[in-house]
């Protein structure tokens, strides 16, 4: 999936919607103590009160938020593995039966506390329905409207989250003019943050993939591998974080850790060049063959295919590993130094420069039109060198 993808079923997540159809949903609560189940209840989602309804749509939207890499995760299932996800998932998509599917979600969730500790009760919440995406546009020369066909995909989606102690507070009765501890005994479940979840499956325009499913984790690159691997069986993956700092290793291994603005400004400028001929494949790749064609047309002298084969192999313990090119190239970019810092697109480092001015290191920075500083502009000064 891709963003587009993502953000085209996450804007169906809202009431009154008959493009996305919620048919039941299923809250287990499991106690810290025990890992045990403590109380489950299945209930048809259109059967729930409206405010009920409001809320766990919210949390669905949650688990769907985020970028690509970072809190969201497009995850391969493994090859082999034991009471394999894939098989639970799948079975639990095609059956009618709501008994069937109830015992497939528990099977699930008997994976997610059978060898991890929780320090606080938890609420995994299943739901299944269905997801329909307009076959075409709505022409209005025709009135021939886009819902008149349309693709109808079938999905299970899993919310975990925590629950939390409501605070002790004052109030003040009204009726018995008095002061009162309010002490409320009943668990807040935290609906606004998931702390893990999944989509299954994933859908790639209008075509479902069985063989793929969206992990959203519960802060940015920190995915959680227990869910990822024991849990949902699938094959580990690398935030777009670690695929960055991995970059950054070999580049280091390759041409040493001092640069110029100037080729390092090349190396992002020509990884933007490529995605944007690569256009049609979602995510663009960097293999180490790739590497060493950025840094070579970068101006980066002695690179060689042996030498960038080896930072791979050396950095990231896989020669054939590939980089995502999203990835790499950085929103700004922080120049850190004692006195300030300073942050600057990747397309603006080619006018940043250290130069030495009067035998002291200055950042030099270049700009078409008057510096202002605190409403103040700034008087031009001639520096000698």
């Amino acid at each position: 999936m891709n963003i587009k993808d993502i953000a085209n079923i996450r804007k169906q997540f809202k009431l009154d919607n008959d493009l996305l159809k919620v048919k039941d949903i299923f809250n287990v609560y499991i106690r810290k103590e025990s890992n045990e189940i403590f109380h489950q209840e299945h209930h048809p989602f259109p059967l729930l009160d409206r405010e009920q309804q409001e809320l766990f749509m919210l949390n669905f939207k949650k688990v769907l938020t985020g970028q690509l890499d970072v809190k969201l995760f497009e995850l391969k299932f493994q090859e082999h593995a034991e009471d394999h996800s894939r098989t639970i998932l799948y079975d639990g998509l095609q059956t009618d039966d709501l008994e069937e599917w109830k015992m497939k979600m528990l099977n699930i969730v008997d994976k997610m506390v059978k060898d991890v500790q929780y320090d606080y009760d938890i609420v995994i919440t299943f739901i299944r329905g269905d997801y329909f995406k307009p076959t075409k546009k709505t022409n209005e020369e025709t009135d021939e409207n886009a819902r008149d066909s349309v693709y109808t995909h079938p999905f299970i989606l899993c919310s975990m989250n925590r629950t939390e102690q409501p605070k002790k507070s004052l109030l003040f009765d009204f009726v018995e003019m008095e002061f009162k501890a309010n002490i409320v005994v009943d668990s807040i479940i935290n609906l606004t943050s998931p702390m893990s979840g999944f989509l299954y499956p994933c859908f790639t325009e209008n075509y479902t993939d069985v063989n793929h499913i969206l992990y959203s984790a519960g802060k940015a690159n920190q995915p959680n591998y227990y869910i990822i691997e024991d849990v949902l069986n699938a094959e580990p993956v690398m935030t777009a974080q670690d695929d960055k700092a991995v970059f950054e290793e070999i580049v280091k291994e390759v041409v040493g850790d001092e640069v110029d603005s100037s080729t390092l400004s090349n190396v992002y400028e020509e990884i933007n060049r490529i995605m944007e001929e690569d256009e049609e494949q979602d995510i663009p790749k960097l293999d180490y063959k790739d590497v060493e064609q950025v840094l070579k047309v970068s101006g980066v002298d002695e690179v060689d295919t042996e030498k960038v084969e080896m930072a791979f192999q050396k950095v990231i313990d896989d020669k054939n590993y590939e980089l995502k090119a999203t990835s790499i190239v950085p929103k700004s970019i922080k120049i850190e130094t004692k006195v300030a810092n300073i942050s600057i697109s990747p397309q603006d480092l080619k006018y940043v420069k250290q130069v030495t001015v009067g035998g002291k290191r200055c950042i030099l920075i270049e700009v078409d039109e008057d510096a202002v500083i605190e409403g103040f502009k700034l008087i031009p000064e001639t520096l000698l060198s």
